[in-house]
């Protein structure tokens, strides 16, 4: 465990073995099972959860108990509920884990520690943040501008491997069609 943490913190900025070792010590790992909650509407997100092994996703329930798919978070990729960690307000959303997963976890305080402590963190909490700033724009530009066609062929082009790991149901929320149009748009690209 630790290994795609350090890789992933790597990737944009130079630590110290003795900075990695400060940061190392301020996650606590947490293995979770398939269908438990990291997060539930009305909880405050009082963690941030990096994945080393297995994948989650967020989601909120409408009015009518339908699931709205927000994000997935696999291998190397952050997870927690940015509004409610930084606010302490109580969060809409749900995070589930979607397969048996193991994370290291950072709360509030220890975030806090690293950022104020370790100079390259600070620069990859950045470059982490405006990253998912960007995602998020994109995703919501896509929501609203493309056709269910459209968004299927993107999320094809930038993450063939999500098909194989997601059930279908949850991809068609994610991508904000339904389960049989989700389904005639697969057929016309299998053809």
């Amino acid at each position: 465990m630790y290994e795609l943490l350090k890789e992933s913190i790597q990737e944009h900025a130079s630590l110290t073995d003795e900075e990695w070792e400060l940061c190392r010590n301020n996650f606590r790992p947490k293995r979770m099972l398939k269908r438990q909650f990291l997060l539930q509407e009305g909880d405050v997100c009082r963690e941030l959860a990096f994945v080393e092994k297995g994948a989650l996703y967020s989601y909120t329930v409408d009015s009518s108990g339908s699931k709205h798919v927000i994000r997935f978070a696999f291998e190397g990729w952050w997870m927690a509920n940015l509004l409610s960690f930084f606010t302490g307000k109580p969060t809409r959303l749900h995070i589930e884990v979607l397969e048996n997963s193991e994370l290291l976890v950072l709360d509030r305080k220890n975030h806090d520690k690293l950022l104020e402590e370790i100079p390259a963190y600070e620069r990859y909490h950045r470059i982490i943040v405006q990253n998912a700033y960007v995602a998020l724009q994109q995703r919501v530009e896509n929501a609203l501008g493309l056709t269910a066609e459209e968004k299927y062929e993107r999320l094809l082009e930038e993450s063939p491997a999500f098909l194989n790991r997601v059930p279908l149901n949850l991809v068609a929320s994610y991508l904000g069609v339904s389960p049989e149009t989700l389904s005639r748009v697969r057929g016309n690209f299998n053809r």
